[in-house]
Parts: structure tokens; C-alpha cells; sequence
């Protein structure tokens, strides 16, 4: 069986959001399946996707931190400044931490390690809803 939903998250601030729950909630045939896969896809390049620690706030603070030393604002060497002073910065990191995660599905549920979620890696200072792809494969 095949499935494919398109769904679209509540914006949020810049910075790495936990959105597993969201994406549950979206997803509810994930629910009836024995096994299975889930590709998500966000369809967007100044945001990104990764599996990370779900328990410890701080985890995301220093994400944030690390990514923000990495790739910085206001550089002079950036020419893509259209949008903002956060606009190349943001398309670098979507790059870096990339646009869609595969992840087993195994009696009705995610098949996450004990202390993996999902993280919207909002790189945005104002952005709005991002609109994410799920195809889901199993039986």
C-alpha cells in the first residue's frame, strides 16, 4: 500500500523544533500499518529536516548556536541578499542538514530510537507554515 499526504506545519520561530507529535497527528495512517516506511519531505529551502535527541531542551540551543557559527549573517561575501540578512545563511543550512529523513515504521509507530524526534530546522527569522510531503509505503 502506498499513501501520500501533504500537510503543512505552524510556523515557528528560527531555531530546531521538535515535530514528531505533529507529525503523527497529521499522518494517523501510520497508526494502522504492521511495517513500513515513511519519506518525508519539506518542501522548501530555507528550512530543513533531522533526527536528533528528543529529550534535552539544551540539545536544540546548541544546534542553533552551532549552525548560526557556521553560517553566519551579513558576510560580505554573500551576493544572495534579496530576502534578508538571514536568506543565504538560511539556504546554507537547509543544504547542510537537508530536505527529507526516511524512517521505519513498525507496529503502528515510528521505529525512532528511545531518544530520537524529528526537528524542524526553522532558519528563518520570520517564517511562515512550511509545507511537508510524507509518502509512506508498508502494509
Amino acid at each position: 500500500m502506498w499513501i501520500q499526504k501533504e500537510f503543512n506545519l505552524t510556523s515557528k520561530p528560527r531555531g530546531f523544533h521538535l515535530i514528531t507529535d505533529e507529525i503523527l497527528n497529521a499522518i494517523e495512517e501510520i497508526a494502522s500499518l504492521r511495517i513500513g516506511v515513511l519519506h518525508i519531505f519539506i518542501q522548501h529551502t530555507s528550512a530543513a529536516l533531522t533526527l536528533n535527541e528528543n529529550a534535552d531542551p539544551s540539545v536544540r540551543v546548541d544546534f542553533e548556536r552551532y549552525f548560526n557559527r557556521l553560517a553566519p549573517e551579513n558576510e560580505t561575501y554573500y551576493t544572495h541578499t534579496y530576502e534578508g540578512s538571514d536568506d543565504m545563511p538560511a539556504h546554507l543550512k537547509s543544504s547542510l542538514l537537508g530536505a527529507s529523513l526516511t524512517i521505519p515504521i513498525t507496529n503502528g509507530t515510528l521505529n525512532l530510537g528511545t531518544w530520537q524526534g524529528i526537528y524542524l530546522c526553522e532558519a528563518r527569522d520570520r517564517a511562515s507554515s512550511r509545507h511537508l510531503i510524507a509518502t509512506i509505503q508498508g502494509e
